[in-house]
């Protein structure tokens, strides 16, 4: 680690590799990028510009449509390789391979064996500082009907099947405390919130959960359990596992995995 920084080029789409910089270009306008090249990214950030993961794995998260803090960070981490005494690096034949791109001769253009060796490259060298921040649109306080159950929806549980035979009051919160934490984009925002519109009767409230329960009392208050999110009072439903009958598994992950495989 040689800075806790950005590298500038990340953040201009100007790496000189082309795959990775159109998809940077692509993130910036649509909050997407392919898993590979997420990875590509890390690898190029953490591992040859020598930058810690922490500030660009914020970079990365802040404009992601599909954000998720824990799936987003141990993936930088894993990628530096923290916990681990391996690195994962990409070359651009790798690159090219996957990406469908004929490229040759960038900072990339090595075998495995000569990148961990590697100086940092000319056009990685400078760094960027980030200021990321959130400008939440104003949605006042909506009214309530005290006689029914009030659902509690956040960015990480917008599923319109939710307790969807409930009669009950719904409310996405986007709540300032939290995206001070977790900065996202205006982009990401507005995903968010035409997500909603999934969500028969959801209705959308800028503030914290404490200021909607001073509204009155309500007939049971309901979220899906989150670590994000623990702070909300009342019942949490517990989240629907994609392997909900494989037991916790220690180890690598890969042990767990191939319990998951049988119920293929």
């Amino acid at each position: 680690v040689a800075h806790r920084a950005i590298p500038a080029a990340l953040l201009n789409a100007t790496t000189g590799i082309k795959a990775i910089d159109e998809g940077i270009t692509q993130l910036y306008s649509t909050g997407y990028m392919h898993n590979h090249l997420r990875m590509y990214v890390a690898s190029v950030a953490c591992n040859i510009a020598q930058a810690h993961w922490r500030v660009p794995s914020r970079w990365l998260y802040y404009h992601l449509a599909d954000h998720d803090i824990a799936s987003n960070t141990l993936s930088w981490q894993w990628v530096a390789g923290t916990f681990s005494v391996k690195k994962y690096y990409c070359n651009q034949q790798n690159i090219n391979r996957y990406c469908h791109t004929n490229q040759g001769g960038t900072f990339l253009d090595h075998t495995y064996e000569e990148l961990p060796h590697m100086p940092v490259p000319q056009v990685m060298q400078e760094v960027a500082e980030m200021q990321l921040t959130t400008k939440l649109p104003a949605y006042d306080m909506p009214e309530f009907d005290h006689s029914k159950p009030l659902l509690l929806y956040n960015a990480y549980n917008l599923d319109p099947l939710w307790r969807d035979d409930m009669d009950a009051n719904r409310l996405l919160l986007l709540e300032p405390r939290h995206y001070q934490q977790y900065p996202v984009s205006e982009k990401v925002l507005t995903f968010i919130c035409s997500l909603a519109q999934n969500v028969r009767g959801l209705k959308i409230y800028t503030g914290h959960v404490e200021d909607v329960l001073g509204t009155g009392e309500f007939a049971g208050v309901y979220s899906k359990a989150h670590p994000a999110f623990m702070h909300y009072p009342g019942t949490k439903d517990e989240p629907q596992w994609m392997f909900g009958q494989v037991p916790f598994v220690k180890g690598s992950f890969m042990s767990y995995w191939k319990e998951c495989e049988k119920y293929f």
